[in-house]
């Protein structure tokens, strides 16, 4: 799936509601992908991340967090990565860093037992710093990647059909919401089984309970 694409499609979707809902979903396909979608930014949101991908490399800047380490966006490969440094102050990222200059985390794509993370963490090797300019430009780190996760961990798309569906039946609620413009009304905070699937993904605490 690619980066803006909800993370659980809309056959799968109605195949969950029809399941746990025996719901009619006739001519409703529009309002169902609106509940998709609005589960799905809204689980960005929490989570600070986004965990579809990009098939091709393109360039974000940052500004490091250390003198020799940094956290960016995550990315699902090594391939086409290319890291840069602006060593001018002049925004040219001039000095593009060889693969024996810097090691990428986590290893083996393993966090806290579970496999299948991307990269998200940059350690300058070598005794190597990045660039400070007190004065200048701060995002002196310039990192072409391919942007994004692997795959779509399972509890994310469970958490998603759970968030979606949840939105969806706010249309039969009384003194309910008329339109799919209001979905953000559910969050993933007001429900404790999301929050649970979640937590382990987000770059921010979510508490359970």
């Amino acid at each position: 799936m690619a980066l803006g694409d909800s993370y659980v499609d809309l056959p799968d979707f109605k195949s969950y509601l029809v399941g746990n809902a025996n719901a009619n979903l006739s001519g409703q396909d529009g309002r169902l992908q609106d509940a998709l979608d609005s589960a799905s930014r809204e689980i960005e949101s929490v989570c600070a991340r986004q965990f579809n991908k990009t098939p091709t490399a393109s360039p974000r800047e940052y500004e490091p967090d250390g003198c020799d380490y940094t956290v960016v966006d995550d990315f699902h490969t090594a391939t086409g990565l290319v890291v840069k440094l602006d060593t001018s102050g002049d925004g040219s990222f001039a000095t593009t860093l060889t693969g024996s200059q810097y090691e990428l985390s986590p290893a083996n794509g393993v966090v806290d037992g579970m496999a299948g993370w991307p990269f998200y963490r940059i350690r300058l090797l070598g005794g190597l710093t990045f660039p400070r300019y007190y004065s200048g430009r701060s995002r002196v780190l310039q990192v072409t990647a391919q942007w994004g996760w692997p795959e779509v961990p399972a509890p994310v798309r469970a958490a998603c059909r759970i968030m979606a569906a949840e939105t969806w039946k706010l249309k039969d609620a009384p003194f309910g919401v008329l339109g799919l413009d209001e979905f953000g009304i559910v969050r993933v905070r007001q429900n404790k089984l999301a929050v649970s699937k979640l937590a382990p993904y987000s770059k921010t605490r979510l508490l359970i309970g």
